[in-house]
């Protein structure tokens, strides 16, 4: 109980905090909104590390954050678990990252403005031609070095078995395709365990967040391309059932 307390008190005080904050970020942004999304990512990583380190105690074991190119924006593919996963890509990935989000996200007072500041993609997923707006969007983002995180499930698996991942849907993979940016896989492990798996009680828990082998659509075959989502849903199953493993250690 003690832990959920610490997260609310340090979300009610970045609350009050950010308020001033986003009338500042306003007014850089009319003049330069690079440095008003620079400083928002900065702000937003700062409150997720706080979040998951001192409020959630949760021990992170990282394996392969050197595969990340460090000379381009890259698409993140992820298996979704619960909200802690946001957190724990945002403060583990380097440079600046926004995320796709459901269309509902938008319409949440304050939340949705500090969305927009890291550049997050709102996804209509009923609406096409807004869908279509969103993909272009998010390749003008990674032309400008912001890289991109999505879950291709969709929503949130609830699964007790972690590897058995939802379908991932093929249209997640075109801001890549379109761009040129490398995919790179993300397999969490037991993130779950943090919030979900006993709601709303947060617990300090043991995760492994493995970023796996950039992968470039532009030097695949057609034919992988026309299956890319069910490959990289592959590898993320196969990373998660090997990692399950130094969990049990």
């Amino acid at each position: 109980m003690i832990r959920t307390i610490l997260t609310l008190l340090f979300l009610i005080i970045y609350f009050l905090i950010g308020i001033p904050i986003t009338g500042i970020l306003y007014f850089i942004g009319k003049k330069n909104p690079q440095k008003k999304q620079q400083i928002a990512n900065t702000c937003v990583k700062i409150a997720f590390t706080i979040i998951l380190k001192v409020a959630a105690g949760t021990k992170i074991t990282i394996i392969g954050k050197e595969r990340i190119p460090k000379d381009t924006a890259v698409l993140y593919i992820g298996n979704h678990r619960g909200f802690f996963d946001i957190l724990l890509i945002h403060t583990l990935a380097p440079g600046r990252i926004g995320f796709v989000a459901k269309k509902e996200m938008e319409q949440i007072p304050f939340l949705s403005t500090w969305m927009r500041a890291i550049h997050c993609l709102f996804l209509d997923r009923d609406n096409i031609k807004q869908g279509l707006q969103t993909i272009l969007t998010g390749i003008s983002y990674i032309k400008e070095g912001t890289s991109i995180c999505i879950f291709p499930e969709g929503t949130r698996s609830q699964d007790i078995d972690e590897s058995a991942l939802l379908p991932f849907k093929e249209g997640s993979f075109k801001i890549a395709e379109k761009s040129g940016c490398p995919i790179i896989p993300v397999s969490m492990n037991h993130v779950s365990s943090i919030l979900e798996d006993h709601f709303p009680w947060i617990k300090s828990q043991k995760v492994i967040v493995e970023f796996g082998e950039p992968i470039y659509p532009k030097e695949l075959e057609k034919s992988q391309k026309k299956f890319l989502g069910a490959q990289i849903r592959e590898i993320i199953r196969e990373t998660i059932k090997k990692n399950s493993k130094l969990l049990q250690k």
